[in-house]
């Protein structure tokens, strides 16, 4: 990760891009990037999206190197770890959903009552 980061710090650097690096402008570039990997499992089904022929499946993992460089350069102009915070998400997640309750179940943390 820390190789990552400071590639990243790199090629923005070289090109005088801190300035547009801003939190919202990374945000944003995230959301994009993220909805042009979604758009390339639009309309399939289930089985499609799981086996993906090599052209499709090279499109996507451009994709989701967007997605990550934008995420990555966004923890980094935070301050945040990204690790930890998924770390500290997936501890959350365990309180909120519990398996012995929700095994099996996609409904929201709300919707399984006390």
């Amino acid at each position: 990760m820390d190789t990552l980061i400071q590639e990243l710090r790199t090629f923005a650097a070289e090109r005088d891009w801190e300035r547009y690096h801003s939190p919202k402008n990374l945000s944003m570039a995230l959301a994009v990037e993220a909805a042009e990997l979604m758009e390339h499992f639009q309309w399939l089904t289930e089985a499609q999206s799981e086996a993906l022929p090599e052209a499709k499946l090279a499109a996507v993992r451009e994709e989701i190197g967007d997605v990550l460089i934008y995420l990555v350069r966004l923890c980094d102009r935070l301050g945040v770890d990204p690790l930890q915070a998924a770390m500290d998400k997936v501890r959350a997640n365990r309180r909120k959903y519990p398996a012995d309750r929700v095994r099996g179940k996609a409904d929201k943390y709300s919707e399984y009552g006390p």
